[in-house]
């Protein structure tokens, strides 16, 4: 077996990837970003990734990097193009001629989110309504299209101890103000990134012959932002009231999907992975980020 090579390494996922697998010498982590801890390294450069990818003896990649300010990609569209549609082709096309594996990580935003019955399946047609969901849907493309070896997983509303995420902005101004208002009419599933990181490892020594199939991961449930918030008050025990709000007393830069949950029974089925209840591994993170959580909750 060759090496594993993980870009975006310094983002949330990439993070929790770093920590399980400690220092495991099989493991590359790079990040586009110049960094003590990873080796640096832009996905789009594609004489660098077939470079490292030989030097390095790698036969699977794990591609965590992207665009992923939703907003601020609405007037970076070359950026969130390149990062999102040319960088993972160029992966692809490189995992291709070694004949090596690829795992993309890609979203929810690739769907429109008008209310259906029952949750996303893979094959739901894609309508993405924002630029950061069109480019990603391009990368899912390219690496059909491409027919290497790999997966491509969604998911959505991820979340960690690392870096910037919901949880981490909703402790701070829990702690900081009486009350906040939240967004109580766009319906999804937190996703925390340990957990996805545990099913890719689950993965990766069944990718076999896969060759671009998309799977669908998060947690298990379903609730609004809204709730999210006020789960996430009352367990750090945060005297914020949160108060609900409709997207458009809320108006962004990008439209969300109002609807986003995705069915994860296909991943389940064929690769045996675990969908922890959404609550429950929210707990688990607000325990990582030194938040205990009383045991009555």
């Amino acid at each position: 077996m060759g090496k594993t090579l993980v870009t975006g390494s310094l983002g949330q996922l990439g993070s929790e990837l770093r920590e399980l697998v400690g220092n495991d010498r099989n493991w590359i982590f790079t990040d586009a970003l110049p960094n003590e801890e990873t080796l640096q390294l832009d996905i789009c450069d594609s004489r660098r990734v077939k470079e490292l990818m030989e030097e390095q003896d790698v036969d699977l990649i794990i591609n965590c990097a992207a665009y992923t300010n939703v907003d601020k990609a609405e007037s970076n569209k070359e950026l969130s193009a390149r990062l999102n549609a040319e960088g993972p082709k160029v992966l692809a096309r490189c995992v291709r001629e070694r004949d090596a594996a690829l795992v993309h990580i890609s979203t929810d935003y690739v769907f429109d989110g008008k209310r259906k019955r029952g949750a996303y399946r893979e094959s739901d047609p894609c309508r993405p309504q924002s630029v950061y969901g069109a480019t990603k849907r391009q990368g899912e493309l390219a690496i059909r299209r491409s027919r290497c070896r790999g997966v491509i997983i969604r998911t959505a509303w991820l979340y960690s101890s690392y870096g910037n995420n919901f949880v981490k902005t909703m402790v701070s101004l829990g702690s900081e103000r009486s009350e906040i208002g939240v967004v109580a009419d766009q319906i999804g599933t937190p996703t925390y990134a340990r957990d996805l990181a545990k099913a890719i490892l689950t993965i990766i020594p069944q990718i076999g012959e896969h060759r671009g199939d998309i799977y669908h991961y998060t947690n298990e449930g379903s609730c609004t932002w809204f709730d999210f918030a006020a789960l996430i008050m009352t367990y750090c025990g945060l005297d914020c009231k949160v108060n609900p709000l409709t997207t458009e007393e809320y108006p962004t830069a990008a439209r969300r999907p109002a609807y986003s949950v995705l069915d994860k029974s296909k991943i389940r089925e064929e690769f045996g992975v675990e969908t922890p209840w959404w609550s429950i591994s929210l707990r688990e993170a607000l325990r990582k980020m030194g938040k205990p959580v009383p045991q009555h909750l």
